[in-house]
């Protein structure tokens, strides 16, 4: 994970360092002198050589501080955290959406391959796939927010508001999580062991859940650890979108308020609870697979 984080600090410190415009002007306005400005930014250090001001940089966050906003003086650390329970909030419902309709659709695919559902359900993943969120987003709002007039277009207040974005989000994750689903039970279902399990006589349901889904999970919670990291990452445009006041709408107007804390910030604690979300998937392998705990004993 350090290897991981550390570079995404280098990256996303350079990316911030290089990009046009002055912090100092868009605190002051348009209205400041250029004296004014130049105060500012030596008081900003942001005049200082890049190497300083990384090492700067670096030398906070191994102490825990992310910064401090230039917008509005507080800790980067507590807007984040005032702002992750709703995209924390966004991810698990979207989620649970993504593995309530792709694990069973997957297996049902699997089992009754080349049939006419399993045609359908093929179909329906590519474009599950393929289909832009934001597009996605803004064709759900005019269906249900403009024409039906069954959900509220905006805002997360309440269970009616989560509707809309999490079938989103949950949506495309879902259309992933199907096609692994899919692909690993076609892959498990083959082997030796499941025909000797039917020429036992054992229930075909019992197979499947049993024998089949069991030893073909290791790739689908792969795919859940990632496609659940993406949604705290990936939130950005939905949050935007649907006026969710989470950390991808907060980075969003740090990014035009040109609040380089916060962005960094922003995107360190992403990556952070991504590669956290790796590492419970990686100990979840133990719990599912004992041939794999059984390696490390």
């Amino acid at each position: 994970m350090l290897p991981v984080l550390f570079g995404v600090v280098v990256i996303i410190f350079t990316l911030m360092y290089v990009t046009p415009g002055c912090p100092a002007f868009m605190i002051l306005g348009g209205m400041a002198s250029e004296a004014d400005v130049a105060e500012l930014r030596y008081l900003m250090g942001l005049d200082d050589p890049y190497f300083m001001q990384f090492g700067r940089y670096v030398a906070n966050l191994l102490r825990g501080d992310l910064g401090t906003s230039f917008t509005t003086r507080t800790p980067v650390f507590r807007e984040i955290m005032l702002r992750f329970p709703q995209t924390m909030m966004l991810a698990v419902v979207s989620m649970m959406i993504a593995i309530m309709i792709g694990i069973p659709t997957g297996i049902v695919s699997a089992t009754k391959q080349y049939s006419i559902f399993d045609n359908i359900a093929v179909v329906v993943g590519l474009i599950g796939v393929s289909m832009p969120n934001f597009w996605q987003a803004l064709l759900l709002i005019l269906l249900f927010s403009v024409h039906l007039n069954w959900f509220p277009p905006s805002g997360f207040y309440g269970p009616e508001f989560w509707v809309l974005p999490a079938l989103t989000l949950g949506t495309s994750a879902a259309a992933v999580i199907m096609r692994m689903t899919r692909s690993s039970m076609l892959e498990v279902i083959r082997q030796d062991y499941i025909r000797t399990a039917r020429a036992k006589g054992q229930r075909e349901s019992v197979i499947i859940m049993r024998h089949a889904l069991k030893n073909a999970l290791i790739p689908v919670i792969t795919v859940i650890g990632l496609q659940f990291g993406t949604l705290l990452g990936g939130a950005v445009l939905i949050e935007s979108i649907f006026s969710i006041a989470g950390v991808g709408r907060l980075m969003v107007d740090a990014i035009t308020a040109r609040d380089n804390p916060i962005v960094q910030g922003g995107v360190l604690f992403i990556a952070f609870s991504f590669s956290f979300i790796n590492l419970i998937v990686d100990v979840i392998y133990a719990f599912v697979d004992p041939r794999m705990k059984s390696q490390f004993k």
